[in-house]
């Protein structure tokens, strides 16, 4: 194990916000009681926005950016994991509140690591990430619901080229679910459809302002857009329909009414992935393992060095990513 390695760092120089590389050692970690070797990371929207300096992602300085990391147990304090397992983590605070995984190594608390399933590398682990993970959290909350069932209506994916979107196509496909695929890119119809997509509605048609009460269509969805998409889809979803909620790349806001709710019995749900609980963790990687065809994960994916990261950060945010980005923590 080398005496020091690299890491990308948020940090407080003289009153303004820095984004730079710095070389670490392990005494510089969190006193945690887990040490991973970090394998690989990726690149999510929240990750576009923090390595940017466009949001203000992490709460507190300084900070190691990337909110998912995939690796190996190195060294443990505790009982649940030894040296050898092979580990993900998504969310918990991570480039936020908690050093993250654009580093070589990290310290971790023991309850935030989950066991990586055997039908996965760490590479495809994070090829999947939160936005993989998020998206599993969604399919299964749309089945919680209860009155959602495959061969029985469309389902709609917003942000269908991005990481929550493309891997929801994959596993509702892989369900049985008729799935409409939204999206402002007319280029990556042929990509989506190889996923799974069976019909598509162009991002303008669920952009513009739409009433209140609109023609059914929908028995579900899972949207990572928010703003006035999430709106028109709740407006369109049937009687007894349920939209699953985990993102607001359109924005925060919700310019809705309580009409479909109280009147068609439309369910929103919201889905927090940062924050659930292990239960939920195990059984999204399930899913994924169950469902998730590694070649259709192969097409979604590609790498890059933790050296672009800044440069790719500029472009999810502009919306020029398809599918996953993996950076390997190493190059």
């Amino acid at each position: 194990m080398s005496d020091t390695f690299r890491a990308l760092v948020i940090d407080n120089v003289e009153g303004n916000q820095t984004i730079a590389f710095r070389d670490l050692s392990k005494s510089d970690l969190p006193d945690h009681d887990v040490l991973v070797e970090i394998a690989y990371s990726t690149l999510n929207y929240k990750d576009g926005l923090a390595v940017s300096g466009k949001g203000r992602i992490a709460r507190r300085l300084p900070m190691v950016a990337g909110i998912d990391l995939a690796g190996t147990v190195v060294e443990s304090r505790s009982a649940d994991w030894k040296q050898g397992d092979k580990v993900v983590v998504n969310g918990w605070g991570l480039s936020e509140a908690e050093w993250g995984g654009y580093s070589r190594f990290q310290r971790l608390k023991p309850e935030w690591l989950t066991r990586l399933p055997d039908a996965f590398t760490p590479l495809q682990a994070m090829a999947i990430g939160t936005a993989g993970y998020t998206a599993s959290l969604c399919v299964d909350a749309l089945e919680d619901w209860g009155r959602i069932q495959p061969n029985e209506g469309e389902v709609l994916v917003t942000g269908a080229a991005g990481g929550v979107g493309s891997v929801a196509i994959s596993l509702l496909a892989a369900r049985g679910y008729a799935v409409t695929a939204a999206t402002g890119r007319p280029e990556t119809h042929d990509f989506l459809t190889g996923l799974g997509a069976t019909n598509f509605i162009s991002r303008e048609d669920l952009s513009a302002k739409g009433g209140p009460l609109q023609k059914e269509r929908w028995t579900g969805g899972v949207d990572a857009v928010g703003s006035t998409i999430l709106a028109n889809a709740l407006a369109q979803t049937v009687r007894g329909g349920a939209i699953a909620c985990c993102g607001l790349a359109g924005g925060a806001d919700l310019p809705a009414t309580v009409l479909p709710h109280i009147l068609r019995s439309v369910a929103l749900i919201g889905v927090d992935s940062v924050m659930a609980s292990a239960s939920q963790r195990d059984r999204a990687w399930q899913r994924l393992a169950r469902d998730l065809d590694p070649g259709k994960l192969d097409t979604l994916t590609r790498v890059e060095p933790l050296s672009k990261i800044q440069t790719l950060g500029d472009e999810i945010l502009a919306g020029n990513v398809r599918g996953r980005v993996v950076i390997d923590v190493s190059a």
